[in-house]
């Protein structure tokens, strides 16, 4: 899967995004774009060879440079973590069912609206960390409260925090507010 992830600043507006994903396996190149957090629109094709993808991909990078669309450097995203407080040190199967259908609801739920990509999971003792890269913290946080509240998953023992693409030893907790407990992964 190859994925062209491009953003615009638009002031009144707020973050506009442009992505392009391409499958090998069913030879399709969808093409999504709109305003970061809100869903947007999708036009796909069918049929895409390997060297048709590329150059596709390339025409998709030079249109959206055109119209004032740039990839956002990694170094310039955040990382935000959605966190379970689990029962167990390791996690049971139960845990595991958890960090695969919460890390399925993000990653479908940023990738429809622009919010970025779900990186890794995985457990640390009593928790279970979801980490997410991401170019609107703000947005982002949101967004994982509405994609697990729409999964109908547990909502109580739910934390979110996020840090500096650079510095994701010292993550500042973002929800729930106030806290006493500081956020650590």
């Amino acid at each position: 899967m190859e994925i062209l992830r491009m953003y615009k600043q638009d002031p009144p507006r707020g973050m506009l995004f442009r992505e392009a994903v391409y499958e090998p396996e069913d030879g399709s190149l969808m093409v999504t774009k709109g305003r970061v957090g809100h869903e947007g629109t999708v036009s796909i094709r069918e049929n895409v060879d390997s060297t048709d993808s590329q150059r596709l991909l390339k025409e998709f990078a030079e249109a959206g440079a055109g119209e004032g669309f740039a990839e956002i450097p990694e170094d310039q995203h955040h990382w935000v973590i959605a966190q379970y407080a689990l029962k167990s040190k390791d996690g049971t199967e139960r845990d595991r069912y958890l960090e695969h259908k919460a890390s399925t609801a993000i990653g479908t739920y940023f990738a429809w609206r622009g919010l970025g990509s779900v990186e890794e999971s995985g457990f640390s003792p009593y928790k279970l960390n979801i980490l997410c890269l991401v170019p609107d913290v703000k947005l982002a946080v949101k967004g994982i409260q509405v994609a697990i509240r729409e999964s109908r998953l547990d909502f109580t023992k739910l934390s979110i925090g996020s840090a500096p693409f650079a510095d994701l030893e010292h993550p500042v907790r973002r929800y729930p507010l106030p806290s006493r407990v500081p956020f650590e992964l």
